[in-house]
């Protein structure tokens, strides 16, 4: 018998998770659980979630490094315009509409704090 997956959660490591934290407030997202390591200020593992997604954020040994990320995270909403233009107007700078072939109602690119990039597109 094949194992069967039955969610997945990524996490990533980020310079400062209580910014990252911030940011993904911007796309619906609370946080679920924090921890902070001894002798720690500032959380150094967090727990978000928004509907049924769910994304943990963990405080990186090392800088990161924008130009080497090389995971792109697809988020899905419904209307992908007033999504553009709510990030836009929270200062985020949301890339343009772009409608590929597997979008047809629309994508667009933003960038997380650390480089990441996330595609926003349509359920």
């Amino acid at each position: 018998m094949i194992m069967q997956t039955r969610l997945l959660v990524p996490m990533t490591s980020v310079s400062d998770v209580e910014r990252s934290i911030e940011f993904y407030k911007h796309l619906g997202f609370e946080v679920g659980n924090t921890f902070a390591a001894d002798n720690a200020t500032k959380p150094t593992w967090a727990w978000l979630e928004s509907n049924g997604a769910q994304l943990m954020l963990a405080a990186a040994d090392e800088p990161i490094v924008p130009d080497q990320q090389r995971i792109l995270f697809y988020l899905y909403t419904d209307d992908v315009q007033a999504a553009q233009a709510q990030l836009a107007d929270a200062g985020l700078s949301p890339g343009p509409i772009t409608t590929p072939f597997y979008a047809p109602r629309g994508e667009f690119q933003l960038v997380d704090p650390d480089g990441y990039v996330l595609m926003i597109t349509h359920t």
